[in-house]
């Protein structure tokens, strides 16, 4: 049975550990384009939260607390973080991004965009489409990444172009009928593929990724090699086990299957 997702507002995620320029640039750009849209700000800390981020997502909250909610995670890392907002969000939909500007936050237009068309649907940012690029990124990672997202794409049987990139919107009924497992990074590419084994449509729109100016990154390099077993195990697990059983939400699967914009 299928589910009709429509739009209403968006609940943007946002985890902080050490960013305060960025956080205000981020926000600052959402609001600008598009705060009708968005009807909460879930900003996600941590024990590792510096005291001048925690200053700074406290004021937000004190100035709007009925739009910003800072959520102190019980989960360990980045996929704990996101994993309990998606409890949290109260928007028809939901935006997982970065607070680090690694995410460019003048795209986020377009994607609730694409979401307001395509409510059903998966909107999901690509560095690899054409008018997408990587801005200061290592220059072996990014022939691994690219070597990896034409693997996974094959084995998938997809059209995408970049799986593993954490910028994308959701309709919330549709990840909280998934069973999550990951925790670290790996999280982010889990949340696509769930959604891909389940019959899901994914759209692509193209995007930047630029090095963060802020702080330094919680991913190591040879943390990368673990998507690498949960892509696998997705792929060849059974649909039925990748469903929140706990949950009686109708999850929507589409016809469509995944495709990119300019399709």
């Amino acid at each position: 049975m299928k589910q009709k997702n429509s739009f209403q507002s968006v609940s943007v995620i946002l985890p902080v550990i050490n960013e305060t320029v960025s956080l205000t640039q981020t926000i600052e750009t959402i609001e600008r384009d598009c705060a009708s849209s968005v009807s909460q700000y879930l900003i996600v800390i941590c024990g590792k939260t510096t005291a001048e981020s925690l200053t700074l997502c406290k004021a937000y909250a004190e100035r709007q607390p009925s739009r910003f909610v800072v959520h102190h995670q019980k989960l360990p890392f980045l996929g704990g973080a996101i994993r309990e907002a998606f409890e949290l969000a109260t928007g028809s939909h939901l935006l997982m991004m970065a607070s680090d500007l690694e995410t460019n936050p003048d795209d986020v237009k377009h994607l609730i965009a694409a979401a307001q068309k395509s409510s059903g649907s998966i909107i999901t940012a690509s560095r690899w489409l054409k008018g997408g690029k990587f801005e200061g990124y290592n220059h072996l990672k990014w022939l691994l990444n690219y070597i990896f997202q034409n693997f996974f794409s094959l084995i998938y049987g997809v059209r995408l172009t970049d799986m593993t990139f954490g910028f994308r919107i959701f309709p919330t009924k549709l990840v909280r009928s998934i069973h999550w497992e990951e925790l670290r990074h790996p999280f982010l590419f889990e949340t696509l593929i769930k959604p891909i084994r389940l019959g899901v449509e994914v759209i692509e729109i193209p995007s930047s990724w630029k090095a963060r100016i802020e702080g330094e990154s919680q991913n190591t390099f040879f943390r990368n090699f673990s998507y690498f077993k949960i892509g696998l195990k997705v792929r060849f697990c059974s649909k039925e086990s990748l469903l929140n059983k706990t949950r009686d939400e109708i999850i929507l699967l589409s016809d469509h299957g995944p495709r990119t914009s300019d399709q």
